[in-house]
């Protein structure tokens, strides 16, 4: 089964260079969104199987994105964080949030965003799709 993704990024252009090389993974990115309010809207919308979310949204926190994802209506959905910062940075805050992990930029592609939801399969029961 396909991974339904919504990217949340506040740079346009990290955006399609997310959006062309998960599409090429074998991810479909059915949205991108470049605030909380649209990345919202666009969840309650379209559903997606999973969420990646910038920890730093301009003005906004990509943390307290997070928090409102998991407590929106509806099924609860796997998101994970991504950053151009290092994991070791933000590791307390990651451990804090409820993401199912986090994935630098610099790494980001299918077989990471898989490896998560697998894990988060084992441990929290989330199911994607």
């Amino acid at each position: 089964m396909t991974v339904r993704a919504l990217i949340v990024d506040d740079n346009a252009e990290f955006l399609g260079a997310a959006s062309t090389l998960l599409e090429g993974d074998g991810i479909a990115v059915v949205g991108v969104a470049s605030t909380t309010a649209e990345a919202l809207r666009f969840v309650d919308e379209h559903d997606p199987d999973v969420v990646l979310v910038d920890v730093y949204l301009g003005d906004e926190s990509g943390f307290d994105l997070v928090e409102r994802l998991s407590s929106t209506a509806g099924r609860q959905r796997p998101v994970i964080l991504i950053s151009a910062d290092l994991e070791a940075d933000l590791e307390d805050l990651i451990a804090a949030s409820t993401a199912i992990g986090f994935v630098s930029k610099s790494r980001l592609s299918a077989d990471a965003i898989a490896e998560l939801l697998d894990r988060g399969d084992r441990t929290d029961g989330l199911q994607p799709g």
